[in-house]
């Protein structure tokens, strides 16, 4: 079995691992968080964990009420022009914990008075030692270089920090089923590898997503152009809207990222229009009416909350990537020109 395979196939006993091993923890971080009460929160991050950082940005926005920002690293280490972090909470994410330019944004922080937050994969990374507070995300070795269950484990502890801050209890529960959804997300995921031939020759694709799914898209772009070479684009369906939808000719491939809530609707509108433009969509979604419009749907659970559905919504987009990469003929636990760690500066 492919390296990637087998740590996509582990993400349900990842995420329940981070459930059980760091529940305390998230406690204690809340309870500090609260007690700083941060004027807004700006979460540090490179490639995937970037993915992870967007996700936060709906997820602590709509539940905690925080103003979220995306950091500017280079600020801190190109220009040395740290903006003023006083007020807030820094979080830094990162798989490796070793991304100097997410680091230096913590030291920053730090010496600014600021609250900080390491969400990594490794205890003893400088990450980990540069911040107040550290979060494993639990996830064991990853030997593949395209990030699978590392993802959706950053997922999984933002998840667990945003319902620990707004300490609900029908969050937690919902959080609790998590590998549940997951494990049946991979089960649905089983006829993938059969519908990939027909995009063996694709040469350019889009992603949209909306809403806590803006990040799905993003990060299911990343994977197929790491894994399959080609060269794509991801947007905000209402981003899309504005310019982009003209690129649609007939049988161009989109995949739309669609779970049931609130931006639901609107994606429905869209995809109306997508199959009007005769483009050819490819549906992650547990609504119906969505998935009957799709030319190949891909199907999560009926019944996971919106606020939780980017953590079974990007695996079907890691199979896909996967799949289409072994069609194509392509390494994919080892794509050319990357490396398992980045650093950046």
């Amino acid at each position: 079995m492919l390296y990637i395979e087998r740590e996509i196939a582990e993400q349900p006993d990842v995420i329940a691992r981070l459930l059980d091993e760091e529940y305390k923890s998230v406690q204690q971080i809340a309870a500090a968080i609260r007690k700083f009460d941060p004027a807004f929160v700006s979460i540090a991050a490179r490639g995937t964990s970037d993915n992870a950082a967007r996700y936060a940005q709906y997820l602590l926005g709509a539940k905690a009420h925080l103003p979220v920002a995306l950091a500017t690293p280079s600020l801190h280490t190109l220009y040395a022009a740290p903006p003023n972090l006083k007020r807030a909470l820094v979080i830094g994410v990162s798989q490796s914990g070793r991304a100097e330019d997410v680091r230096q944004v913590i030291a920053d922080a730090c010496k600014q008075g600021a609250l900080t937050l390491a969400i990594t994969n490794d205890d003893e990374s400088p990450m980990a030692g540069e911040a107040e507070f550290h979060l494993s995300i639990h996830a064991g070795e990853e030997i593949s270089v395209a990030a699978t269950k590392t993802y959706t484990a950053q997922l999984a502890a933002l998840a667990m920090l945003g319902t620990a801050l707004v300490d609900d209890e029908e969050m937690f529960q919902a959080l609790r089923y998590l590998p549940h959804w997951i494990g049946e997300t991979l089960e649905h995921a089983e006829t993938i590898a059969d519908r990939v031939e027909r995009y063996r020759y694709m040469e350019r694709f889009i992603v949209l997503g909306r809403g806590y799914n803006y990040s799905t898209a993003f990060e299911i772009s990343l994977k197929i152009k790491e894994l399959c070479y080609i060269t794509g684009e991801e947007y905000s369906e209402a981003d899309f809207r504005h310019g982009p939808i003209a690129l649609l000719n007939p049988g161009f491939p989109v995949i739309v990222v669609t779970p049931a809530g609130k931006a639901l609707p609107l994606m429905l509108d869209l995809l109306e229009k997508l199959c009007e433009r005769q483009a050819e969509p490819i549906v992650i979604s547990n609504d119906v009416t969505a998935l009957n419009m799709a030319q190949t749907p891909m199907m999560i659970p009926e019944d996971i909350p919106e606020w939780l559905s980017s953590l079974v919504a990007v695996i079907p987009g890691q199979l896909f990537a996967m799949n289409l990469a072994l069609v194509r003929g392509h390494e994919v636990d080892q794509p050319r020109g990357l490396n398992k760690v980045t650093v950046t500066k």
